[in-house]
């Protein structure tokens, strides 16, 4: 019975709990918020946290944690801007848009990998390692930027996050929106069908289990924790899309609605469990959050309360789950 309870409160409370946060805008706000155009909007204000929850959907299944994805999507930003800069307005600039995807999404990569290094070579909890990279990263991005923004020539880059590119048609959303829902597909038949998917739930579910039965939990958490860093590269272009500049600032507790958006979906700060479509979910309930409040008119520091009150009831949800299980 309690089985069976759990298995529902993980795959119907994400959706449960999104119904009931559009309900209560639905009739506090004013009547723009349940506009089309407005509907389009906080799911283009999804896609950078969508696709970040993504790669941390990744790393939390296998048992981990990532407080640098914060400081990478600015580093991202950075690179994508500096790569970006370097050709100007000349022919190589056409070339240099995918170079700086690239760039941005390879960086963090390594990011990634370089923490699930150190947890796995120096044997220290994720959270303090991501804890000090998440500064180093930080540091990294102002060095790069010299502490000041970078500004690029435009290109087919800034067009990503635009909410509306065709108006009127629902069809007309957002190309980063696109992107994300690819990424959400090939991830979740990834974790579904193949070999390192069953790997990353095994080790999240019991490291010294799996390590028994064979499995490579060391090389495969490098990996993983690289994957998670990839993913967060993809959210940084999206974030310069929205910025259409690189910032060494941005991001600033990112990582925070990120995990929350993960815990909310279903994911279990202990690993082991999680999915994309509950993490998607968590984190259109974020946007939609953040979108009704504004909205409504409520000041940013009464909104920072709400979120740190969801986070924390997103964890004792978790804690919920692991009791009743």
């Amino acid at each position: 019975m309690n089985g069976t309870f759990k298995k529902l409160l993980s795959s119907t409370g994400p959706f449960l709990g999104l119904a009931f946060v559009y309900l209560v805008f639905l009739v506090a706000a004013p009547a723009a918020f349940h506009s089309l155009y407005n509907t389009k909007t906080f799911l283009t204000q999804a896609v950078i946290f969508g696709i970040g929850a993504l790669g941390m959907t990744v790393v939390m299944i296998s048992g981990g944690i990532d407080l640098s994805v914060g400081s990478m999507v600015a580093l991202g930003t950075v690179v994508s801007a500096l790569v970006l800069k370097t050709g100007g307005d000349g022919p190589l600039a056409a070339g240099l848009v995918w170079a700086a995807v690239l760039a941005a999404v390879l960086v963090c990569a390594l990011v990634g990998a370089v923490n699930g290094l150190l947890t796995v070579a120096l044997r220290i909890v994720p959270f303090i390692v991501t804890l000090g990279t998440m500064q180093i990263v930080r540091g990294l991005a102002k060095g790069l930027a010299q502490q000041t923004t970078v500004n690029p020539s435009d290109s087919w880059l800034n067009g990503l996050m635009v909410v509306e590119p065709q108006s009127g048609a629902w069809t007309s959303v957002a190309p980063g929106l696109w992107v994300m829902l690819l990424l959400a597909v090939l991830l979740s038949l990834a974790l579904k069908y193949t070999v390192f998917g069953r790997h990353a739930y095994a080790i999240g579910s019991n490291e010294s289990t799996a390590r028994l039965c064979g499995i490579p939990v060391g090389r495969n958490r490098i990996l993983l924790y690289a994957l998670g860093g990839a993913f967060t590269g993809v959210a940084s272009v999206m974030q310069f899309s929205n910025l259409t500049l690189g910032d060494p600032t941005a991001a600033s507790g990112m990582e925070l609605d990120i995990i929350a958006a993960v815990v909310i979906g279903g994911g279990s700060l202990n690993g082991g469990e999680g999915s994309v479509t509950g993490s998607l979910v968590g984190a259109v309930l974020m946007a939609v959050l953040r979108n009704g409040c504004n909205l409504v008119g409520i000041p940013n520091y009464v909104q920072n309360i709400v979120i740190g009150a969801i986070i924390i009831a997103a964890v004792g949800l978790d804690r919920f789950r692991q009791r009743v299980s």
